[in-house]
């Protein structure tokens, strides 16, 4: 990020970068979140081959804890999660790959989240986990009647339960 008096410039998306870092991603579509308050919870969600979604996250006003679940049956690490705080201060950027569920919980109110994924969406495939399941581990940093949650995302089972995964 390039920053002056006016404000800044910041290239956010470089085909060859991407490619350096070890990414070879082709962006089929760009999507935008808005959460007004602090402790919206979104996801754990998923789609399945052949629409499964490679995605690139990042916030551009407030903050996040952004979080990927490992969902590969025959992984090593099945089950497992990374967790990293995204904001428009840091500007940091994390790549969800395909065979992982994705998820965040807002930090502060009025939070922007722009992501990029490698495949269109496709409701027949989409799918996901129970944020909360024990079994994951996952400090949200919040409590389950904390989590401002859509019905969606209420009624998603444990990964134990999860009958569609990679």
């Amino acid at each position: 990020r390039f920053q002056d008096d006016r404000g800044f410039f910041s290239e956010t998306g470089n085909a060859r970068a991407l490619r350096e870092a070890g990414l070879d991603a082709d962006f089929v579509q760009d999507n935008h979140a808005y959460s007004v308050e602090k402790g919206v919870v979104r996801g754990l969600h998923y789609q399945l081959p052949p629409s499964a979604q490679g995605k690139l996250v990042r916030v551009t006003k407030g903050a996040i804890l952004d979080v990927a679940v490992d969902i590969r049956r025959a992984s090593p690490t099945f089950g497992h999660h990374v967790s990293a705080v995204l904001s428009a201060e840091n500007w940091r950027q994390i790549w969800v790959p395909v065979g992982f569920a994705h998820g965040y919980v807002t930090l502060e109110p009025h939070t922007e989240v722009v992501y990029k994924v490698t495949n269109l969406y496709a409701p027949a495939l989409d799918r996901g986990i129970m944020w909360s399941d024990p079994a994951l581990g996952i400090d949200w940093g919040l409590t389950d009647t904390e989590a401002i949650l859509s019905e969606k995302d209420r009624r998603q089972p444990r990964l134990a339960e999860a009958t569609d995964l990679f």
